[in-house]
């Protein structure tokens, strides 16, 4: 369970910035929002089941996800993937003199079967330059570990496994990970959750594509993603998977048609085939009478809309996050998507029937017919805005303030929104001298 993501100075983020998923103090007209849309993950702690980030184009929204994917990645990766001599690909805050040579900040804290930890780090295109693990205790947090530079100070109670490994750690890896390529338990079990960690980057993302058409044959939520597709009402009654065996291409530059074939030649060898993989859609074709007389096969890729592919890809990730309890982020939920289907994706998130195991939901979006009361509350909502000076910030609506008053519970957010109460809107100035028109 996600409690909350910080970053600073990391692309447009110059500043620390919190997403937060712990439930503020407030209540909400209708009051079944203070039911449905979070749950107690523990004695003292409430989160939140869904979290929705507006803002304007290039305000910095798909940064906020790419800061995660990265957090992600690293965390996954950094141990195994990077060489000493390998710079980190890390971005920052380029628009500032000072920040642009100073280390980006990563940090999020989240539960593991009802344990409470707060990890993060900071790093250069160079180096690891600090990292940090806590575990929230009875009374108070316990260190399992700190980082400076090459300093690394495990607990010998509270993180034994993290003994012996400080100088198995280079400069431009993370400890933590170091830790759970030696099948630490701690280090382990926090790999894992930010394996189940599903961030996924937008419609130009093929590797979600890929991922769903992995794991769509052999998923044990093969049917549920079936069945999500037919209640979306796309038209799709059954979906097959094709495997071919893979043809070289045509028209292939020398240089990789040879590479291509020396693979083709490697599995041969290994008596293996290189498959093409494609998805087939059945719908039903009818008869004069409107009655179902036959069936027709699309091609996903070739055939069906852009929108279709889309609630495809989501498909895996939502019922992965739904049947484990696990978190699903991703950058513009609606996109080539009707905003009625954005509104029953969210609405499987924001119900305690369809959400029994407490999944949680954190996307970007421009779809403001979801920026509604009777569907989230004041502290599920978010924008980022952007300065002149090019920085983004984050900011929740039960944190703004209107004339120092707070924004009411039964407000018209969508029409306050767009009418710029809120900020976080674009700005576009008169347009009209861009054809040479003069408007009075």
């Amino acid at each position: 369970m996600l409690v909350e993501f910080n970053v600073g100075n990391y692309r447009s983020f110059k500043e620390n910035v919190t997403i937060s998923m712990v439930v503020a103090n407030i209540s909400s007209r209708p009051k079944s929002l203070d039911e449905q849309n979070i749950f107690h993950a523990h004695d003292n702690l409430t989160l939140l089941t869904s979290a929705a980030v507006y803002g304007a184009n290039a305000s910095g929204k798909s940064n906020l996800i790419t800061a995660l994917r990265f957090m992600r990645r690293f965390v996954l990766t950094s141990s195994r993937e990077t060489q000493i001599t390998e710079h980190i690909d890390v971005e920052p805050f380029l628009l500032s003199i000072e920040e642009r040579l100073n280390a980006s900040t990563f940090e999020i804290v989240f539960l593991i079967d009802g344990v409470q930890y707060r990890y993060g780090f900071e790093v250069t295109v160079e180096r690891v330059i600090a990292e940090w693990l806590y575990r929230l205790g009875s009374l108070r947090e316990q260190t399992l570990f700190e980082r400076e530079q090459d300093s690394i100070k495990a607990n010998t109670r509270h993180f034994r496994e993290g003994r012996g490994l400080e100088m198995m750690t280079r400069p431009n890896a993370l400890f933590l990970s170091v830790v759970a390529q030696f099948n630490g338990t701690i280090s382990t079990d926090i790999l894992k959750w930010f394996q189940g960690l599903s961030v996924n980057t937008g419609i130009n993302d093929h590797s979600d594509m890929m991922l769903a058409l992995h794991h769509f044959e052999e998923s044990p939520h093969r049917e549920g993603m079936e069945e999500l597709i037919r209640r979306l009402d796309v038209g799709i009654d059954r979906i097959n998977v094709e495997r071919t065996p893979a043809m070289m291409p045509s028209h292939l530059p020398d240089e990789v048609a040879q590479q291509f074939k020396q693979m083709l030649d490697a599995l041969a060898e290994d008596g293996s085939t290189a498959e093409s993989i494609s998805v087939k859609t059945l719908h039903t074709v009818f008869d004069a009478k409107g009655k179902p007389a036959d069936t027709v096969v699309f091609d996903l890729e070739e055939q069906e809309s852009a929108g279709t592919k889309r609630l495809f890809a989501l498909a895996y990730p939502i019922m992965q996050a739904l049947s484990k309890g696990t978190v699903i982020v991703t950058d513009e939920l609606d996109v080539r998507v009707h905003p009625n289907l954005a509104l029953e994706l969210v609405r499987l998130f924001n119900s305690q029937e369809t959400n029994p195991h407490h999944a949680q939901l954190v996307f970007t979006t421009h779809n403001t017919n979801l920026l509604s009361a009777q569907l989230f509350r004041r502290d599920q909502i978010w924008f980022v805005e952007k300065s002149r000076q090019g920085a983004s910030d984050l900011y929740s609506l039960v944190e703004y303030r209107i004339d120092g008053k707070v924004v009411r519970n039964d407000a018209s957010f969508e029409k306050d929104y767009i009418a710029g109460r809120y900020g976080a809107i674009p700005f576009t100035g008169d347009l009209s001298s861009l054809l040479g028109v003069d408007v009075e």
